[in-house]
This record gives C-alpha cells, structure tokens and sequence, in this order.
C-alpha cells in the first residue's frame, strides 16, 4: 500500500469500470447470528503490508478487523498478507464461525486473507490505493457486505458507493480510494482477497470476459510436486535489490544497479531463500524448478537452472501477459551432512 500509486499500472484497467457486482449472493442471517456473539475485544487494528514486510496500522482511526485466514493462521496478522516464509491458512476464528466458513467455501478458490473489517462511526480511511492488488497481477478484493448504512461509503472512481448486504463485490482498489463513515453505527464487510482463476472471472459482468482484457489478467500457476530433491536446487547468486519487492514498478529491477547476496537451502518444509544469510521467503513450486514466494503469486519468480553448463537462475514478473525476465549465474551449493535448519510450514489449502 502506497499513499497513492500512479493509475493505471496497467492498461486493461482503463477499459473496466472501477467496481463490479458478481453473480452469486449470499444470506447474512447466519452471518449476523455469529457476529452477535462477538466481543469488542476480539477485534484488532488493520495493519499495512508493504513491499518491505508488515507495516504499521492502516489509519488512525476506528477501522478493526478479526482475521479468519492469514499468512500462516496467525491470529496477529492482521495484514492482507504478501511474500512470507510462510503461505495462508485458517485461523482459529475460522473454526469458530462456521456460517463464515461455508460462505468462503463457495468463493472461487484459492482464497488467500479473510478478514472481517469493521469501520466505526465516524472513521474515515485516508486516501490511498492498494499496490498490485488486482487482476493484472493475478489477485483480487472481494467484499460481502453484512452490516451497512447509506451514510458509510466507499469512494472511488469519482463515485461513492454504497453495496447492500449479501451481495459480493470487486473493486479496483489500485485506483485512490477512501473509505468512510459519518453515521452512528459500525459498518461491517467480509472482505476476501483470492486469486485470478476462470471461475472468478465468470463470475463477473461481461465487459471483463470479453478476450482482450481477459488477455490482460494473470492466471497465476499452482503448487506442482518437486521432482528433484531440495538439496539438489541449494544455491547462491546475486538478485537486484528491487526485486525483493512486489511493490516495484513493474520491470524496474532490470535497471536496478544495486544487488544483494541470496541463497536457497533446502529445510523440513521445502526450499528458503535467505538474503544476507536472514530466511526471507518460503518457495512454492509450480513447475520446471520455477517457483514463486511464499503468500504471493507468479507475479514473481525465480527458476533455477543449475544443470546447464553454466549454472543459472532466471528472474520473472509478470503482469497479465506482459513478462520481464532477467538471467543470473549462479553458485551451485555442494551437498554436505547437515542438521535440516527448522521446518518452515508450506502453503496452506
């Protein structure tokens, strides 16, 4: 999340309309049962996720979420989530709001952060807009409404809106967009991020199924079985210093001339990448020794190419079908007896 990103960061988003309602609706009456039992001390401030790891609270303002899925079930990430050691699994309040989890059950899947976000009487978000979290780049918001006012609003695209409960909506949250709320109770979203699949994308109005913005969207690839061992894809090369950031100008780490020193060795729970010898990312493998962070999409990956005659590794970011690749020789680490360093959990269903 910047304060405020350049729009569009890419072209398709200037031919779609800035917020669509899907075509399936659910009923909040089993919803409101659960809410109801919630205590005020089961919420938490929203905190930020920047292309630098987790970040302080979204606003200073009455805005709290209660996170039902995040980056490794943690209660405390209350974050979208992002690039981790870890991918997204259930929380504990999953299990304890069954309703809720029929409902994520019937979104199109994989759902990645589920959250409930709450905005308080009078709160207002500042203007901003959310890096990278759209179809482009292979991910997307989803909101169930389930307590609303007229007087709490979204804006954005130069128009309020205001959703009516069951009903599931997208919105471009890439555009600048405040949220607010100037009446005298609390408004309450289900709010979903998953990511780009056919079955999402029937679930939208026509202009976003027409082929050549389809074309513009990415289908990020999924987790396959590693056929190698881990300790056959160990490694050491250098990577420009911006690529360690979703939130870069797509392409800008080709033109990077600062670099850092990364490894990949293998653990209990598949292959890591350290920078500077500190574990940044778990890698999740879709393919070819391709692999993209943990809690992310092929928006960005690495392919490791260690049996050619010179051994390499291939960067890739992605935007719909738009590709930036840049090759790296690298160091293959000899296999040697060794502790396995501690397990780290692999994406969770």
């Amino acid at each position: 999340m910047r304060s405020v990103d350049h729009w569009p960061a890419a072209p398709v988003l200037r031919e779609l309309p800035p917020v669509a309602r899907l075509s399936r609706d659910f009923d909040v009456a089993p919803l409101l049962e659960e809410l109801a039992r919630l205590t005020t001390g089961a919420w938490s401030d929203i905190l930020i996720m920047t292309g630098e790891g987790i970040g302080a609270p979204a606003a200073q303002t009455d805005w709290q979420t209660i996170p039902l899925r995040s980056i490794g079930g943690a209660e405390q990430r209350t974050d979208p989530g992002g690039p981790d050691l870890q991918g997204f699994a259930d929380t504990v309040w999953m299990d304890r709001l069954p309703s809720f989890r029929e409902v994520v059950a019937r979104l199109p899947q994989p759902v990645r952060s589920v959250r409930l976000m709450a905005l308080g009487p009078e709160a207002r978000s500042p203007l901003h807009s959310d890096t990278k979290w759209t179809l482009p780049w292979g991910v997307a918001r989803l909101h169930i409404p389930l307590v609303t006012l007229p007087q709490a609003t979204l804006s954005i695209g130069g128009s309020d809106h205001c959703w009516p409960a069951g009903q599931l909506w997208y919105a471009d949250f890439t555009r600048g967009h405040t949220v607010q709320n100037t009446g005298s109770t609390t408004r309450i979203h289900l709010v979903v991020d998953v990511e780009v699949s056919s079955e999402l994308i029937d679930l939208f109005p026509p202009v976003f199924r027409v082929p050549e913005h389809v074309a513009g969207f990415l289908f990020p690839k999924r987790a396959v079985e590693l056929r190698k061992g881990p300790t056959e894809l160990e490694c050491q090369f250098d990577m420009p210093r911006a690529f360690l950031s979703w939130e870069e100008l797509d392409g800008s780490f080709l033109k990077d001339p600062s670099s850092v020193e990364v490894s990949i060795a293998a653990t209990d729970g598949g292959l890591v990448l350290s920078v500077q010898g500190n574990p940044r990312f778990g890698l999740v493998h879709v393919g070819t020794n391709e692999f993209h962070w943990s809690g992310w999409t092929t928006e960005r990956t690495v392919q490791l190419m260690l049996d050619e005659a010179q051994p390499h590794v291939v960067l890739r970011t992605r935007r719909g079908g738009d590709v930036w690749t840049l090759r790296k020789p690298a160091t293959v680490v000899a296999p040697q007896p060794r502790a396995l360093a501690a397990t780290i959990p692999t994406e969770g269903k």
